[in-house]
């Protein structure tokens, strides 16, 4: 027998699959003004983002900024657009698929992982309708920002409900809201520094750079600045670091309030001009590379080091899907599925008995 899902028929004898999503921020489908006018008209729109009156931020976004920034904000992105498209998209495909293969092996019963982006494409809804036509029954999402986050990971929470309120049936569902202090995370951070340091020597001073937030939405509870701080202190301690060896900053700040501070492309130039010759920089709030590390990080404020006196500027690189990250993210995962497979397992040994008893009746016929 079959019954039908929204549209889609669903086997009762096939093992329902897990889903996991894995949601990153976006990119536009484009290096381009006309592509980057999309994008950031859908990511500044969004409340969770600018929390500013509608009305007022309509006139705003569509008489200032979408007429200003995508000009600029395309010449960035050209910057580090490669053949194969935007560094995040791709590098996000390799995660999915890695954590994918990485799950199989682990995980006792099917999954399929699937890649959704918050803006742009693939979208969240195209990610869950790949879930529900692998018949997914339960969903796993991890959104992929180690430290919560009412902009991003709060925004991710929102986008897949509304997809939900279209569905008839609504599958189990795991949100996982941070994994800034999970011991494989900061283990994959503190071996990849090593392994940087291995290879090109230390700095005198390591910078953890993370995107900023508005400073009222911390005030309002956001715990985004709290959590960003103990990852940085827990990666700091598995290096054995000295508390004069490292420090915590906020980039990317937008608008005219005032963000977290302090704010890195300030902190670098300060650092050169006290005469600190070299300084490493890792974004670990960036599970990939994308524009606010390669162009930001690993371009304006290199800029900005070496013009001020500042002798060697050296960016660590993101996790990306380096083997560490994906048996981070795998672990992260595993966490959460923990009741699930219970589940799995019951399903398997339903499945099991059903067979036997069909092959019973048979016997008994004969």
């Amino acid at each position: 027998m079959t019954s039908h899902l929204q549209g889609f028929s669903y086997d009762h004898h096939h093992i329902p699959k897990i889903g996991i999503l894995l949601v990153n921020l976006g990119t536009p489908q484009a290096a381009t003004t006309k592509e980057l006018r999309r994008y950031l008209g859908e990511f500044l729109w969004d409340y969770r983002v600018t929390e500013t009156p509608r009305a007022l931020w309509w006139l705003i976004l569509h008489g200032i900024i979408l007429r200003k920034r995508p000009a600029h904000s395309a010449k960035a992105y050209q910057r580090v657009w490669t053949a194969e498209g935007s560094p995040l998209l791709c590098i996000s495909r390799a995660q999915a698929r890695d954590v994918q293969t990485a799950l199989r092996a682990r995980y006792p019963a099917p999954v399929h992982v699937a890649l959704g982006m918050r803006y742009g494409k693939p979208s969240i809804a195209d990610a869950l309708e790949e879930l529900r036509e692998n018949q997914a029954q339960q969903i796993v999402i991890l959104p992929l920002y180690p430290q919560y986050a009412s902009p991003t990971t709060g925004s991710t929470f929102d986008a897949v409900a509304q997809v939900l309120t279209r569905w008839r049936w609504i599958p189990d569902l795991r949100f996982i809201s941070h994994y800034h202090d999970h011991p494989s995370y900061i283990n994959a951070l503190a071996q990849e520094i090593k392994s940087y340091w291995q290879r090109h020597g230390q700095g005198d001073r390591l910078l953890f750079s993370y995107h900023g937030i508005p400073k009222r939405f911390f005030l309002a509870g956001d715990p985004y600045h709290c959590e960003c701080h103990k990852t940085s202190r827990l990666v700091a301690e598995a290096l054995q670091l000295l508390p004069e060896q490292w420090e915590v900053c906020f980039q990317s700040r937008f608008g005219r309030e005032e963000w977290l501070t302090p704010y890195t492309d300030e902190r670098v130039k300060t650092l050169a001009k006290e005469g600190v010759p070299r300084i490493d920089v890792v974004c670990p709030g960036f599970s990939a590379d994308c524009l606010e590390t390669l162009a930001e990080i690993n371009e304006e404020n290199r800029a900005y080091f070496l013009e001020n006196g500042g002798r060697y500027f050296h960016y660590i690189p993101a996790l990306n899907n380096t083997p560490l990250h994906i048996e981070a993210l795998t672990d992260i995962v595993l966490n959460h599925l923990q009741g699930l497979m219970t589940k799995g397992a019951s399903i398997l040994s339903t499945e099991a008995d059903a067979r036997m008893a069909q092959m019973q009746q048979l016997k008994d016929r004969d």
